[in-house]
């Protein structure tokens, strides 16, 4: 697997980010739909009651959205002419949350046709989960528009893969305008959801072609995870990313890291790389959860920002799944 390594500028990065974030609005809808957070709380809210995933479902679209031709979009269309869908690229199938979109979508459609974007609902819906199970809140930046196709070769090299090394993710998120301190605060929304064996089983049984299990998996929970996903299963079994409180917005993910308790590699690597400053990070969070929420917050913030769409381009699809 080959993953883009451009070389930008600091200050090409820092512009990108600064003209990006100065056409969003906290007001952008004031005028034109002006209960659009009540209508995307309302579904969150129900959906929630039926599947405690919602929130941790949406957040991942957002991020997985954002980090591929930036937050526009793309990630939910499905395939047509001249569209090759990013849902059939490996770090996307499975995923969830498309429905729950859907269904926010026409809840805006009913009372606001044409006008809400498909990326701002993922943005927003985004914020509302975390904050329904505990998590932080923030001002989300609205304003964003939809892309007219989709880039699949975009989240083989741009998205980070499970089973990476931190020298891996690194550029991964600087190409995106993103420092350490985002890489490791984003990281948290591991704190909820769930992922499934196929994600983390080459760390049970044969860790790097080593024929041993990953050396830095906490030897009481590995018998746990090797129970949930025995050698030969199917690799759909889901594994919960938090071991102690798999449902909830905290900060016991980096307690867990620090207990050598992370489920995927990327989230274990980010305290058991000798020597890298990802561990004081760690340490700053599992010790203060009121540090890991405003860094999470600032971060969600950076990254809703990302290559966003404004202005006359791109489009307000009607459905998030197709171009109008």
């Amino acid at each position: 697997m080959s993953f883009l390594r451009f070389i930008v500028p600091v200050f090409f990065l820092i512009s990108i980010f600064v003209a990006s974030n100065a056409q969003l609005s906290a007001t952008f809808y004031a005028t034109t739909c002006p209960n659009v957070t009540e209508i995307v709380r309302g579904v969150m809210e129900q959906t929630q009651r039926s599947d405690v995933r919602a929130g941790a479902k949406i957040i991942r679209l957002h991020f997985h959205d954002c980090f591929v031709n930036g937050c526009d979009g793309s990630l939910l269309l499905d395939n047509a002419t001249g569209i090759i869908s990013e849902k059939d690229a490996a770090a996307n199938v499975g995923a969830g949350g498309f429905d729950i979109v859907d269904d926010i979508k026409t809840a805006l459609e009913n009372v606001c046709p044409g006008v809400v974007s498909c990326a701002d609902i993922l943005a927003l819906a985004s914020e509302i989960g975390v904050a329904l199970v505990g998590g932080p809140t923030w001002q989300v930046l609205l304003g964003r528009r939809d892309s007219l196709t989709a880039n699949r070769t975009g989240v083989d090299s741009d998205i980070p893969r499970a089973d990476v090394s931190l020298d891996v993710m690194r550029p991964q998120f600087t190409n995106k305008g993103m420092d350490i301190t985002d890489l490791v605060a984003l990281s948290g929304a591991h704190t909820f959801g769930r992922a499934r064996c196929r994600t983390f089983q080459q760390r049970l049984f044969n860790f790097s072609g080593s024929g041993s299990p990953d050396p830095t998996i906490n030897s009481t929970y590995l018998p746990t995870l090797q129970g949930t996903c025995p050698q030969g299963n199917n690799g759909n079994t889901f594994e919960n990313l938090d071991k102690t409180t798999p449902d909830n917005f905290d900060n016991d993910y980096y307690i867990n890291l620090q207990n050598q308790e992370g489920l995927l590699q990327t989230d274990q690597e980010l305290f058991s790389t000798s020597g890298s400053d990802t561990i004081a990070i760690v340490n700053s969070y599992a010790s203060s959860q009121t540090q890991f929420f405003d860094d999470f917050a600032s971060s969600m913030i950076k990254l809703g920002n990302i290559g966003v769409l404004t202005g006359t381009n791109g489009e307000i699809r009607t459905d998030c799944k197709r171009v109008n």
